[in-house]
């Protein structure tokens, strides 16, 4: 499952800045039960941080403050809603560009097919994720292991070779690149672009996104 702006970016970020866990929530009633019950939370809707919430969804905001053994609950726009959606599947693991090499490398020894699903914005098609899955796709196929069956795959590794050269610039075009800038919270943005800045693989287990060992 991809988020690139900004949901699997920090919970990849997070998770490589030493917490414990992050749990999902698809609703914000979920996350304020949790805050109750005295868990750190991260929340945010279209864009913006929740006044209960002690995080945001920018990856600076656990990168910038000790998150060390902490178990984060998660409530976004559209990640979390899209992890909902896959956490019947077999296994659901996040990708961002800051984990891309990890997340290729961790699928290709599971020898699994594989279904990249995109959260895009509220139930539409984004740039960002669909140019994140094309450069998944292309390190999975220059591994021999993997086949292209589906044109939206197809579609998302022409998409990757085109934005490539210059990636950063490419997504000036993306409408939620506009939304951030429009909110003043785009200060991110060129950290959510990076290749492999982290090495962890966050995968699904019991409700809870912890690393894969």
């Amino acid at each position: 499952m991809v988020d690139i702006l900004r949901a699997t970016t920090s919970i990849c970020a997070a998770i490589a800045c030493g917490a414990k866990s992050v749990i999902p929530v698809s609703s914000l009633e979920e996350a304020k039960e949790f805050k109750q019950k005295g868990f750190a939370v991260a929340a945010e809707r279209d864009g913006l941080m929740l006044d209960f919430a002690d995080f945001g969804n920018s990856a600076f905001d656990f990168m910038k403050n000790d998150v060390s053994g902490l178990e984060i609950v998660f409530s976004t726009t559209n990640g979390t809603v899209a992890m909902e959606m896959a956490k019947s599947s077999e296994a659901v693991v996040l990708g961002a560009f800051i984990n891309l090499s990890a997340l290729a490398d961790f699928l290709i020894k599971t020898d699994k097919n594989i279904v990249i699903l995109c959260s895009g914005w509220k139930n539409m098609f984004c740039l960002e994720d669909s140019i994140f899955a094309g450069a998944l796709i292309e390190k999975l196929t220059e591994s021999k292991d993997f086949d292209i069956q589906c044109d939206s795959a197809l579609a998302s590794l022409d998409l990757w070779k085109t934005a490539k050269p210059d990636l950063l610039g490419y997504i000036q075009k993306a409408a939620h690149r506009k939304r951030l800038r429009m909110l003043g919270v785009d200060d991110v943005l060129e950290y959510c672009f990076t290749l492999d800045a982290v090495d962890v693989v966050p995968v699904l287990k019991n409700g809870r996104l912890e690393k894969m060992e």
